[in-house]
């Protein structure tokens, strides 16, 4: 199982991923302090151990926008000590509050109580798609970034989602059409061209009106911009 450490003490991560390796885990954290949930979805954790005061924007911004996407437990690990700390910590949907200093084995103890309660009828896979700083939440149909949620249709999600797995690849407009009819979405030629154009207007608001390319005589493609 992989546990995501948030923490920018370096001291601190390496001891917890020292003592969470003796027990078969794998810990990871996030590559920039900016964008913690691109990380996040693609490490796709089984749990998230959050401090509170880091760079750019503390804890309890970065456990909203996990939990915008993601029932995966998080376990807040600080040394702040105020009540209120504790009652946002819990009412955002943490599962515990660790308050530093704290001794390693109480803290693996309460990792290891936390994982059993939570995977004890299998492992809850991560179900999104980090792209363009932007996250594809595959289950609920909607598009984030930066705290901004746009509703897609079935079948606009349906598109994207083809194009951002592609992987800067071009999908013809016959492939997609394909699999759509295979998802048992009717369209035809036209009904594509139609909701391409309607994706492309909801992506702007996101600021990814061009992240959506059309290589005439060939298809789309979902580029990296």
């Amino acid at each position: 199982m992989n546990v995501f450490i948030v923490e920018d003490d370096a001291a601190i991560f390496e001891s917890v991923k020292e003592s969470l390796g003796k027990y078969g885990l794998r810990v990871t954290g996030p590559a920039d302090f900016k964008d913690v949930v691109g990380s996040f979805v693609s490490e796709e954790p089984h749990l998230v151990i959050m401090d509170i005061q880091l760079p750019v924007y503390d804890g309890f911004h970065w456990c909203r926008e996990i939990r915008a996407i993601s029932k995966v437990p998080i376990i807040f690990l600080s040394s702040r000590d105020h009540p209120m700390d504790m009652v946002m910590a819990m009412g955002m949907g943490a599962d515990d509050y660790v308050q530093k200093p704290f001794h390693t084995d109480v803290l693996v103890a309460k990792i290891q109580a936390v994982l059993r309660r939570v995977y004890s009828y299998g492992d809850e896979v991560s179900d999104v798609i980090e792209w363009n700083g932007a996250v594809l939440d595959l289950k609920r149909g909607i598009i984030r970034k930066e705290g901004v949620d746009v509703e897609l249709t079935k079948n606009e999600f349906f598109i994207l989602a083809v194009l951002v797995e592609a992987k800067n690849e071009i999908v013809s407009r016959d492939d997609l059409i394909r699999k759509l009819w295979d998802d048992e979405r009717f369209v035809n030629d036209n009904t594509l061209t139609v909701n391409v154009t309607r994706l492309r207007q909801k992506l702007a608001e996101l600021g990814l009106g061009e992240a959506i390319l059309t290589k005439k005589g060939l298809g789309y493609v979902a580029v990296t911009l």
